[in-house]
């Protein structure tokens, strides 16, 4: 098939897949990555791609072995379609966009917009025009400086960063919006991790994992909670089959069966690809959606039972006494806990819970993983505070083996944060900054992702600076993201490739193309490599390989550098042209403003780079009381009225992020489509569906306003009851902007409550097409009436 056009969409579904990579895998990353560029970029891609000296991968966030332990293919099917998606040879010019209007692109699908290739200069849509055009970078950034210049306020502008963003450039912006005067840092993480870094920093005193690639290797009991390794991180797969080499077991609690947790096939290895693989879950708890808060109440009320019936036995009495603070609530709390709420809540059986028990006394040395499946729900706080509850309540914080393991799905996301690109950065950091650059930022804090949105809604910010991502497609209530997009005076975005956010513009919009990961970096001061943080807090360097895909490129350092000379002058007295000149001097200034990076050039400097300190692994809990806390987390599960379903936002396995590289979800055996929804067998006959009938997904929400997503097609899948999947950003329509968890603001796209009105199989709104798939008709948001009597809050 093409891979320019878009491919026609015909529903195709095979058996889901009980095992994961093994040869199909490489056969398909190197079909795309063929399909994208010539032989020689891709092998240069793929021989440096995670390497010592090499190109940090652009995709998920999971850690490397050390520098002497790689293999020569160090990544995955989805790094190798990334980063040759990234590499590709295709060129967007001048003359597409004097071919295509605005508007048509923005008939366009995700798919198609990413296929037409690299961005190659600098373009402007003026006030009025249909058409970008091409504009000089003075001119470009000029007219974003202007309109921050003549801002009422700094808190009108927004500065976005995703995870694609390295160490370097992300301190640049941050210290930009900060000299300028805001706070307004919104970032992906607030779209997906915020519920862990709110969890765990007040129990731990810090919002990071606790956890090594080494601990995982030897730990006696990993649970992998809510997530899916084996299209997300697929690397994650060959860490737990270490696990299980070295005797450990695994426990899987998802609502749907993921292939890899089934049984991993490494390609590196004659098993993987001759053999049977690895069976990674020696359990797996069919859980029901939002129903983990319940199921570790439940293990940690077996827990204290069992410390009743053998004292001084199964709970860490001596590491509770010195390191923790809060036991006995947390210990009257959980004794009240009901078994019934918990069957109820989690679908299990309680046999299948006290299994689990049994593990877990068994076990010395325990690791809890967890993603997006706990985060992004109403009470995603409180079900990681019971996460962290389980594991101190055996010691099992701040030890080898064990630990807590939030697992990030962007490359860069969790140094961003380390970088200060939040809107809540702590007094300290902001001292330590101010005291570096000799001026005083702002100590009010700014507006997330959520509110940012509302705050463009509303006519407060009326400039959005993205650096890297797709906001656009990224974030909930998509009609209303548009029309709060659409309500500003400029919108500009740094990117490497076409994507929606370019067609959804302020009254001047600005596409600022830069460099890729995979591209070198020349600038003033010789050739540059930029670092990176992974989800267990390593920090690397990553260094390009091949020719800018146009000379007319600017790095993201390049870019905010010229960008803050034009906007501030010379106050603060910051030297930007020598921090665009060389990177160095950069990394000089964090190592004095950013704790962990003491002596930063030399130490990243070293192959395979270093390991930020983590105070936990001390038993050194950064809280008010100096220790970790246990809290009393009630219990609460989401609310399905009968005829609804809980919808989750998934990824299909050929997806990153928001860009679909084919219409495929070859795990879960569906072909050729998108526009479906994955729902149990037993729910759909309730519903009086049936497999492949057309539904209009109809999200409900007590602001009595209508949220549809037209023509999915029905597929009947081992979904846990009660709830149904479907791929995002299609479905992002369906997620209401005030629809977040408590405490962290996180979009709660893992519990949106819906009901499945069937559809007449005409047109786009039947799945016959795959264009636009958050075009007018998909975001439609028009009152309705409640349902009398219905509770619809999930």
């Amino acid at each position: 098939m093409s891979f320019i056009e878009d491919p026609s969409d015909d529903l195709k579904v095979t058996a889901p897949k009980t095992w994961a990579t093994g040869l199909p895998a490489v056969t398909h990353a190197l079909q795309y990555s063929l399909g994208q560029t010539s032989p020689l970029r891709t092998a240069l891609t793929l021989l440096n791609i995670n390497q010592p000296k090499g190109i940090d991968c652009p995709g998920c966030a999971w850690p490397e072995p050390p520098a002497g332990e790689r293999h020569r293919n160090e990544y995955c099917e989805n790094g190798a379609k990334h980063i040759n998606d990234e590499a590709t040879s295709r060129r967007v010019t001048r003359e597409f966009f004097r071919e295509h209007s605005i508007a048509e692109l923005d008939g366009k699908s995700d798919y198609w917009l990413n296929q037409q290739g690299r961005l190659t200069e600098p373009m402007v849509k003026r006030p009025g025009a249909t058409h970008y055009e091409p504009v000089g970078w003075d001119e470009a950034l000029g007219l974003l400086a202007a309109e921050l210049k003549a801002s009422a306020s700094p808190d009108e502008a927004l500065f976005y960063v995703s995870g694609r963003l390295n160490n370097e450039a992300a301190f640049l912006l941050q210290l930009f919006a900060r000299a300028y005067g805001t706070n307004n840092l919104p970032d992906c993480s607030n779209m997906c991790h915020e519920s862990s870094g709110s969890a765990m920093s007040e129990t731990l005193g810090i919002g990071k994992g606790s956890v090594s690639l080494d601990d995982i290797h030897h730990a006696d009991l990993v649970f992998v909670v809510g997530q899916n390794p084996g299209t997300n991180h697929p690397r994650m797969l060959s860490a737990l089959e270490e696990t299980k080499r070295n005797g450990g077991r695994v426990v899987a609690v998802n609502t749907l069966p993921e292939a890899g947790l089934l049984r991993f096939k490494h390609p590196q290895k004659a098993r993987g690809i001759i053999g049977r693989g690895t069976p990674i879950a020696d359990q797996f708890l069919h859980i029901r959606a939002g129903g983990d808060l319940a199921l570790f109440q439940a293990l940690n009320l077996l827990l204290l039972e069992a410390e009743d019936a053998a004292p001084g036995t199964v709970l860490d009495h001596d590491f509770i006494r010195a390191h923790t603070t809060g036991f006995d609530e947390f210990a009257e709390h959980a004794r009240k806990t009901s078994w019934d709420d918990v069957l109820r809540a989690t679908g299990l059986t309680r046999e299948e819970i006290e299994e689990v028990h049994e593990r877990v006394l068994g076990s010395g040395r325990i690791i809890v993983c967890w993603a997006m499946g706990l985060t992004q729900h109403k009470h995603g706080v409180p079900t990681i505070r019971e996460v962290v509850n389980f594991l101190l309540a055996r010691g099992n914080i701040g030890r080898p083996g064990a630990g807590v393991c939030p697992v990030r799905g962007h490359s860069n996301v969790q140094g961003d944060r380390t970088m200060g690109v939040w809107e809540r950065m702590p007094q300290a950091f902001l001292d330590a900054l101010g005291r570096e650059f000799g001026f005083t930022p702002p100590t009010r804090h700014g507006l997330d992702a959520v509110n940012g949105i509302r705050a463009m809604y509303e006519g407060r910010a009326r400039l959005f600076l993205g650096v890297a991502g797709n906001f656009v497609r990224a974030t909930p209530d998509s009609a209303v993201t548009e029309e709060a997009m659409r309500k500003c005076r400029l919108t500009a975005h740094v990117s490497t490739k076409l994507n929606r956010s370019h067609t959804v513009c302020g009254d001047t919009a600005l596409i600022l193309p830069t460099l890729g990961r995979s591209d070198r970096d020349v600038q003033a001061g010789g050739e540059q490599f930029v670092t990176v943080e992974d989800s267990m807090s390593d920090v690397h360097a990553s260094r390009g390989k091949l020719p800018p895909a146009s000379p007319q490129l600017l790095s993201e350092v390049a870019i905010v550098s010229r960008l803050a000379r034009l906007t501030l002058g010379d106050e603060p007295a910051v030297p930007w042209e020598e921090f665009e000149a060389d990177y160095g001097t950069i990394r000089d200034r964090i190592s004095r403003v950013v704790p962990g990076f003491e002596d930063f050039n030399a130490r990243v400097s070293v192959p395979g780079g270093f390991t930020l300190p983590n105070p936990v692994n001390a038993r050194v809990f950064p809280t008010p009381s100096g220790k970790a806390v246990f809290t009393r987390n009630a219990f609460t599960m989401p609310h399905v009225p009968e005829g609804h379903l809980l919808l989750q936002t998934l990824r299909s396995h050929d997806q990153w992020n928001t860009v679909w590289y084919a219409p495929n979800d070859r795990y879960r055996g569906i072909h050729d489509a998108r526009r479906v929804v994955l729902v149990n067998p037993a729910d759909l006959a309730a519903l009086g569906l049936a497999d492949r009938d057309t539904v209009d997904l109809v999200s409900v929400w007590h602001d009595g306003r209508e949220r549809r997503a037209e023509g999915f097609r029905v597929v009947a899948y081992p979904a846990s009851r009660g709830s149904a999947a479907a791929y995002y950003p299609e479905t992002n329509v369906l997620v209401p902007l005030d629809s977040v968890a408590d405490i962290s603001n996180c979009p709660t796209s893992k519990g949106v409550l819906i009901r499945l009105e069937p559809a007449e199989p005409t047109g786009a709104s039947a799945g016959t097409s795959t264009g636009a798939s958050a075009g007018a008709s998909a975001g439609a948001v028009t009152p309705i009436g409640v349902p009398p009597g219905s509770r619809v809050d999930p």
